[in-house]
């Protein structure tokens, strides 16, 4: 009979598990911010709980995961909405490599080292870091690597990000704020208003927010 319990749990939670990532979003594993590896881990401890103590009530632990769920979900809406909560929760990019430069200090904020920086170099099949022009850290933990070849022209760099000012973009393009706001005063597009705004090929691009409604 446990055997019959324990089959059952292990589909119910199966199914369970998949409709809740589901509505929770979708990433790559890869991709998984901080917050959402630790729901991850505690889910899947509380689905293991449950399936090993089988003679205890499923709802022990249906209700702390239906929980954990609806908070995620909740975070996850209300950082659509809110750059400062998406930041406290996820953190921010980190530049690396800065036009050929090793960023030490930013490597030391981020506790990554140069075995790390170079095991990541070594996966996008970079030889040298003398072959990179920019490397961002970003806040999965992945290595974006942007060589040498190519140049800010052939990229987009976010610049602002719902109504936020990207500082660390402002400094590696080596603009001000001052010419950021005269950029923005000729387009007649005040900086509230913009929900994406990025430099290219030195030009700035703005996204407003009423054309994403």
């Amino acid at each position: 009979m446990k055997y019959w319990i324990v089959l059952y749990r292990s589909v119910f939670f199966y199914a369970l598990i998949a409709l809740l990532y589901r509505a929770m979003g979708k990433r790559e594993m890869g991709e998984l911010s901080v917050m959402d590896f630790i729901v991850s881990i505690f889910i899947a401890e509380m689905v293991a709980i449950s399936i090993e103590n089988y003679e205890q009530t499923i709802w022990i632990s249906i209700v702390p995961i239906l929980a954990l769920a609806l908070i995620q979900i909740g975070l996850s809406y209300f950082s659509m909405k809110s750059q400062k909560l998406r930041t406290i929760l996820d953190g921010k990019p980190s530049v690396i490599i800065n036009r050929g430069r090793i960023n030490f200090e930013e490597m030391k904020k981020q506790r990554y080292n140069l075995d790390d920086l170079l095991a990541q170099l070594r996966n996008n099949s970079i030889k040298s870091i003398e072959e990179v022009d920019f490397a961002i850290l970003e806040t999965s933990g992945k290595l974006s690597i942007f060589p040498k070849k190519d140049t800010t022209k052939d990229y987009p760099l976010p610049l602002i990000i719902d109504g936020f000012i990207e500082e660390d973009t402002l400094f590696q393009i080596q603009k001000s704020r001052v010419w950021l706001q005269k950029e923005l005063e000729k387009q007649n597009i005040p900086l509230s208003e913009v929900f994406y705004g990025f430099y290219k090929g030195n030009n700035l691009y703005i996204i407003e927010k009423d054309k994403i409604n």
